[in-house]
């Protein structure tokens, strides 16, 4: 597996659409679809066919053939959709035992920009509702990960961008400044302070608040800025409800391979919660 880095979203040339063809997946198709036109983006639209035991492959060679073709009967309807909307894209399938690894891998082999991927239905523990796979893949992705919920649309109403000062955010804020200028979309600035927090974190998140609304100012952004009390992921989704948001924005802490630094962080639980589309940038 190769190394490569890409800065947060660049020209957005590769676009990586990782479905299932699960209703789950609706969502990611149709947004993907839409951003590739929009940003004239090449379409990568890919599936995986889990793997069957190797010890015993000819037994199962039948049932891995039919998956294949469900997989590319499903990737043909979703390539007539974007050939439809005029952009230019291509099938992958994979196999593999692990669907993150696959996906992982055929990104970087493909050198795109942006992930697209869907997101489970609302259920009671927070690690079905983004999806294992989801998670391994923002975990371990070179590139940016967008999740959508099944019927979340982008329709460039308005940005959350979430700040802390880190550098995580510092790579959300270029990230957040190129797609306000492709989506002619104002951005609300955000900063939470945790409840328990003393008054000094109030004071870096003011300057923290002040610093990047000058540089979103000083690239001919529209935004507004708000600072909150509370508990960092339900603020940012109450925020983005609230503001009528269709994407938010959120620092990643880089690439790791460590499924324990991701389960249960930030950016998974603005996921889980999040009505809307969040797209989690990675540097």
């Amino acid at each position: 597996m190769t190394t490569t880095q890409s800065s947060p979203l660049g020209q957005l040339d590769k676009i990586l659409l990782a479905t299932d063809g699960s209703e789950f997946s609706a969502g990611a198709e149709r947004e993907a679809i839409n951003l590739a036109s929009l940003l004239g983006s090449h379409l990568y639209i890919m599936s995986v066919v889990h793997g069957f035991p190797e010890e015993d492959p000819v037994a199962f060679q039948h049932l891995i053939k039919r998956e294949e073709e469900k997989a590319n009967s499903y990737m043909d309807v979703v390539k007539s959709k974007a050939v439809e909307a005029g952009v230019k894209c291509e099938k992958i399938l994979r196999n593999g035992q692990t669907p993150y690894q696959e996906i992982v891998e055929t990104a970087e082999e493909q050198q795109v920009d942006l992930i697209i991927m869907g997101r489970h239905g609302k259920r009671n523990m927070m690690r079905l509702l983004v999806g294992a796979s989801t998670a391994e893949v923002i975990g371990n992705a070179h590139c940016s990960v967008l999740v959508t919920p099944r019927d979340s649309q982008i329709e460039s109403k308005n940005i959350l961008l979430a700040v802390d000062g880190s550098p995580c955010s510092d790579r959300a804020t270029t990230a957040a400044i190129s797609l306000a200028k492709r989506l002619n979309a104002p951005i609300t600035l955000l900063s939470v302070i945790y409840s328990e927090h003393k008054e000094s974190r109030r004071r870096d998140a003011e300057m923290v608040v002040e610093r990047t609304n000058k540089l979103l100012e000083a690239e001919g952004t529209r935004v507004e800025s708000r600072i909150v009390t509370g508990r960092y992921a339900e603020s940012i989704v109450e925020t983005a409800q609230n503001i009528g948001c269709d994407l938010i924005l959120v620092g990643n802490h880089g690439r790791t391979g460590l499924k324990k630094l991701l389960l249960g962080s930030v950016s998974e639980r603005v996921i889980g919660l999040a009505q809307c589309a969040v797209l989690v940038v990675k540097g």
